[in-house]
């Protein structure tokens, strides 16, 4: 039996946090036997100059994304929701400035 080539390996996103960030976020794809090796490989290709204190890795057919086609009618909705923006309430005076 043959060895999985380097195609047939899971592709992973990765995510990298910097030094100075908060957030991780997203450097690239890399094809990986499985989580760990994953791990190993994106440290090795996206944190060379030991700029990352975190990584995460995502097999990329576990991420559900909105099409780029319907930006318009999937975020619509949220227009129609004024309850979410600040302007929508009144703020007594005597709380004073916010």
């Amino acid at each position: 039996m043959n060895a999985p080539t380097l195609k047939e390996w899971p592709l992973w996103e990765v995510f990298v946090r910097s030094k100075q960030g908060l957030e991780h976020k997203h450097c690239g794809s890399l094809h990986a036997s499985d989580a760990q090796h994953a791990l190993h490989l994106a440290r090795d290709v996206y944190t060379r100059r030991q700029e990352g204190v975190s990584i995460w890795v995502v097999q990329s057919s576990s991420i559900t994304a909105s099409e780029p086609d319907s930006k318009d009618s999937f975020f619509d909705p949220a227009a129609d929701k004024v309850y979410r923006h600040p302007t929508f309430y009144d703020i007594p005076d005597k709380v004073g400035h916010m």
